[in-house]
């Protein structure tokens, strides 16, 4: 299976940032405008905001982005079926080496257990992967099983944003780009809850100044036939 790696993923600036443990990186907007990436947060061990939220995850997890893997690794220490997707291979390598089972996948790539999972996560910023909040809740919706349970991480603002940005890291002169622009979007909960059409509403919170909300999946009529069982999915995850 080939996945196209966008600009970014497979820059040395990211994979430095993800190996150092720390920053600095940015996302650069066209205009100039900088938005910091948490590299220092994303790389640590879960903390006590991420731990809520995985407190809140039912039966098999599919973490989309899972950067170094801070979550996927959580979740396996606990015993739960997981599996994290990432276009680096240093985030996958990361994911890998601290105990987390993960693919160089795109979320648009065909993926194991597509339509079985029961938990989707979607943190740290990835509400704006491919730059298309549509096209990506159409796709998650798909691997979620009838009923299935969506975490995702909005923006703390209200905000309804698509641009074309750069990884760089250098805040004066973004002179240190990792690639070409590629298209992403940001999302404040108002935002993402008016493209969550089709989706059933299950609950927002905020804590540590991060914000969240959570869809299902519209349920399966009862007399479907049920979903397999999430034993299945973790027969289809890499060894």
């Amino acid at each position: 299976m080939r996945t196209t790696v966008p600009p970014w993923a497979a820059a040395g600036s990211y994979a430095a940032a993800l190996h150092a443990g720390r920053g600095p990186l940015f996302l650069r907007r066209d205009d100039g405008w900088l938005l910091p990436l948490e590299v220092e947060r994303w790389c640590a061990q879960p903390d006590a905001v991420d731990l809520e939220v995985l407190d809140r995850c039912e039966g098999a997890v599919l973490d989309v982005g899972c950067g170094p893997g801070r979550l996927v690794s959580e979740l396996a220490a606990r015993g739960r079926i997981t599996l994290g997707i990432d276009v680096s291979d240093a985030a996958v390598a990361h994911t890998v080496r601290t105990g987390g089972r993960a693919l160089r996948r795109s979320v648009f790539d065909p993926l194991p257990g597509e339509g079985r999972w029961d938990t989707v996560l979607l943190m740290d910023g990835n509400l704006g992967i491919g730059g298309d909040p549509d096209a990506l809740l159409e796709r998650l919706a798909r691997l979620l099983r009838p009923g299935g349970l969506l975490i995702a991480e909005t923006a703390p603002v209200d905000v309804d944003e698509r641009a074309w940005v750069q990884v760089v890291d250098d805040a004066v002169t973004g002179a240190h780009t990792a690639g070409e622009s590629f298209p992403w979007a940001r999302l404040g909960t108002p935002a993402l809850l008016r493209y969550a059409r089709g989706w059933e509403q299950a609950g927002q919170w905020s804590a540590g100044g991060r914000c969240f909300v959570a869809l299902r999946t519209r349920r399966a009529s009862s007399n479907a036939e049920p979903p397999k069982s999430t034993a299945l999915i973790s027969s289809h995850l890499p060894r």
